[in-house]
């Protein structure tokens, strides 16, 4: 049940994508300051297959725990196809949001009117029907 919790822990904080915006899940900051602590440890995908193929090896002893190890036999391929690809578990770092100006948001009105049919256009035609 500790090595659960250790699984839990690790995994629960996202990584930033390379490419394109990540959500944030729910409390996950507080988790991502636990993951940036261990440094290297935790954000390398090699050492989380390690981790993963160790703790799958007591728990495949058990046929009441055969399908937790092949989840963490699965997490552990995935992860080290993953380094081996080069990537790594990097914090989504959530960047100060900059007020906007108040001078440069206040564009130049149109000089030109917009255009308006003549005005017996504008009344009301009747309508033609039945």
């Amino acid at each position: 049940s500790a090595a659960g919790v250790l699984v839990c822990l690790l995994e629960y904080p996202r990584s930033k994508r390379q490419k394109g915006s990540t959500m944030e899940r729910c409390g996950q900051k507080y988790l991502t300051a636990v993951v940036k602590l261990f440094g290297p440890l935790t954000r390398n995908y090699y050492i989380r297959a390690i981790l993963h193929a160790a703790l799958a090896v007591p728990a495949g002893f058990l046929l009441s725990t055969i399908l937790g190890t092949v989840c963490l036999g699965i997490a552990s391929g995935i992860y080290l196809l993953a380094a081996v690809r080069g990537e790594e578990w990097r914090p989504i770092e959530q960047k100060p949001r900059e007020r906007p100006q108040v001078g440069g948001t206040i564009k130049q009105p149109p000089s030109n009117p917009p255009p308006r049919p003549p005005p017996d256009a504008r009344k009301k035609q009747p309508e033609v029907g039945g």
